[in-house]
């Protein structure tokens, strides 16, 4: 399937009966009904970083409210480059049989995934990009309605050093069809853990608390 025919394809599946409805996952408590499967994808490589902790934090709220989340972290993973081979066809098996097969398993039922990224270099952790690229192979299984969230870390303080990563994560939700459930950016962190003096691990828990399916 050539991309254009592809992207047909996929703006009349989202618009009739053709994407089949996610059941309602079931947490460790045995709780359903409004309960959400969750993917939080991790980018930062330090262990105990600003945007892990807000991840950390995130992730406390949403299983406290009944949800069911899975962690995928980047950085301490094996997920090759996309090399636009376009083996896959956008829908497809990868040619690289890595890590990103868990991402594969656990984002095709998601009803949300979250991004936690430092910024590198005024743009998203490298590990997490490459995570993103490989979307390209399951493209046709992703293109479907669920909510997103975005949880960014930053040492300067400017607004507008923080817009490209925002933007970039708008426009892969415009993409996609997904919504924008909430954002936590949290700016003027450096040092490992100085994010816990801040107010952003409560806005990160009361995201993930305050999510109702």
């Amino acid at each position: 399937m050539d991309r254009r025919t592809f992207l047909q394809t996929a703006a009349l599946a989202a618009l009739g009966g053709a994407v089949t409805p996610l059941a309602a996952p079931v947490n460790a408590a045995g709780r359903e009904g409004n309960a959400m499967k969750i993917l939080v994808l991790t980018g930062s490589p330090r262990k105990n970083g600003n945007s892990n902790l807000l991840a950390e934090r995130f992730m406390a709220g949403a299983v406290e409210s009944g949800h069911s989340v899975t962690r995928f972290d980047a950085a301490h993973s094996e997920v090759h480059p996309c090399i636009a081979c376009n083996s896959c066809g956008m829908d497809g098996p990868c040619v690289f049989k890595d890590d990103f097969e868990t991402v594969r398993e656990h984002i095709i039922p998601a009803d949300m995934v979250v991004f936690a990224t430092p910024m590198y270099y005024f743009g998203i952790s490298a590990q997490l990009k490459a995570v993103i690229d490989r979307f390209y192979a399951i493209n046709g299984r992703i293109h479907v309605p669920k909510r997103a969230a975005l949880l960014m870390t930053y040492a300067n303080t400017a607004p507008s050093q923080a817009a490209p990563i925002a933007a970039h994560y708008e426009v892969l939700l415009d993409y996609l069809g997904w919504r924008d459930a909430g954002r936590v950016i949290a700016p003027g962190v450096w040092p490992e853990g100085s994010v816990r003096d801040t107010p952003y691990p409560e806005q990160a828990y009361r995201l993930g608390a305050g999510l109702r399916g």
